[in-house]
């Protein structure tokens, strides 16, 4: 399912880092074709910060990514022995206007876990427009313990409030706004997967919301998935 030999570079950027893999799957449209005849299992996902639609993929699919994950980044991403995994086909469909608070700041997939541990992500583009977004990674302009306080306030917001807040209309964070910095973005590309810390603030960079659509095969589908490790010892 996955390339044995992938080609795979690391990006830097101001407090941080991710991992980019270029033709990571050996038949990237036969998972894109399972997607569309599956499309009725896509549901929403309204307790996270996705904006769309999500169909959890069972062990024919989590299995090879997380074996790709230990061969190719675990090591580079600091951990050591996966304590848990799961991945899902996702779909982004939500329109600024319908965006929740969460889904309108980036985020970090933290998952609760202890001192010792990490929770590594990776998203892999299953689409060919590029115009329908990469990632965009952030660093936040006040103290994280603030940052921290200031998110949990966030998500208890309703819209209109969080919008005179945020002092910026409806929609996808994409450039950053007073409370953070965007500091990197890995471009769209076909058949290419992006690895890294889930504790670094992210988003899905989407600066065209138009395009966006629930059909598979014209969407912006990605496989996402989640991985809870041991760090390695410093």
């Amino acid at each position: 399912m996955f390339h044995p030999s992938p080609r795979i570079q690391e990006q830097v950027f101001p407090g941080g880092r991710c991992w980019v893999v270029d033709g990571a799957l050996l038949e990237p449209d036969a998972l894109v074709q399972r997607a569309a005849a599956g499309r009725a299992r896509f549901a929403p996902a309204p307790f996270n910060a996705y904006p769309g639609l999500e169909w959890h993929m069972g062990p024919d699919v989590a299995a090879p990514l997380a074996d790709f994950f230990l061969l190719h980044l675990r090591q580079r991403l600091g951990a050591r022995r996966t304590l848990g995994h799961y991945s899902r086909l996702s779909l982004a469909t939500l329109q600024p206007h319908a965006l929740g608070p969460l889904q309108r700041l980036c985020h970090r997939d933290r998952f609760g876990v202890p001192s010792g541990q990490c929770a590594i992500a990776c998203t892999l583009y299953l689409f060919k427009d590029p115009a329908l977004g990469g990632t965009s990674f952030y660093s936040p302009r006040q103290p994280i313990e603030e940052t921290d306080s200031l998110m949990r306030r966030w998500h208890a917001m309703d819209r209109d409030t969080l919008t005179h807040e945020l002092g910026t209309a409806p929609g996808y964070i994409t450039d950053g706004n007073r409370y953070f910095e965007r500091v990197g973005v890995v471009p769209a590309a076909f058949n290419r997967a992006v690895f890294y810390d889930g504790s670094q603030f992210h988003s899905s960079h989407i600066t065209e919301p138009q395009r966006l659509t629930d059909d598979p095969t014209r969407g912006r589908l990605t496989l996402n998935g989640f991985f809870i490790c041991r760090r390695l010892a410093a």
